[in-house]
């Protein structure tokens, strides 16, 4: 059986293992957008929590993916519990770092004009900062999302969602027979989602993102 025949043969499985780490990523990067830019909307402006926000989301990349999921088995279990709690984590330093890097690049005098037109601080940072902020908070969520879509095809170790199940289960058996065909589907699978993505947020940076600000980013 070729590659093709193969991935015919398997559509429903494949598709479904497909839609599982689409959802996978999309919910924990959806958790992470909300956690990290909120994080970066209150620590900005205060040195202490802000490096103790970025150093305690840069060292959970430091713990090997694999280490993690089984750590948290006993919190969470196996499955989707501790895949979500996985990539949410990993997906907050760029998020955050992104986050305080562009509300504390706004130039000080578009702020100041800002405040001499009677603005309050928190409708200077929502109206002002968090706008001309947003396209490099926008990357921060790109890059997360593309780092976690390879990040949750290991969690098919601990039972989890996506298509790192046919990863791995070809590679178990290299040599028999479709052993090359699953681990090549769910590779191709996992970066054909990467490129959707990746044309999602482009899509989204053109709608959000004035056409001024998009060189910068």
């Amino acid at each position: 059986m070729n590659f093709g025949e193969y991935v015919v043969s398997r559509w429903d499985t494949l598709s479904l293992a497909a839609a599982e780490h689409v959802l996978a990523v999309a919910i924990a990067i959806g958790v992470a957008a909300l956690v990290g830019i909120g994080t970066g909307l209150l620590v900005h402006e205060t040195p202490r929590a802000r490096n103790a926000s970025l150093t305690l989301s840069a060292a959970v990349l430091t713990v090997p993916s694999l280490a993690l999921l089984t750590l948290l088995i006993p919190l969470t279990g196996l499955g989707w519990g501790s895949t979500l709690v996985a990539l949410t984590a990993y997906a907050l330093l760029p998020i955050i770092r992104n986050t305080v890097t562009g509300l504390n690049g706004v130039d000080a005098t578009t702020v100041e004009a800002g405040r001499g037109m009677g603005m309050s601080r928190t409708r200077v940072l929502m109206k002002v900062r968090l706008p001309l902020a947003w396209p490099l908070i926008l990357t921060g969520v790109r890059v997360s999302t593309q780092m976690i879509i390879g990040i949750a095809a290991i969690a098919a170790y601990v039972d989890g969602p996506g298509l790192g199940t046919q990863i791995f289960e070809g590679l178990s058996r290299l040599g028999s027979v479709n052993a090359l065909n699953a681990t090549l589907a769910g590779t191709l699978g996992i970066v054909v989602i990467a490129v959707l993505f990746d044309l999602f947020f482009y899509a989204v940076r053109q709608l959000t993102v004035p056409r001024g600000l998009r060189v910068r980013h």
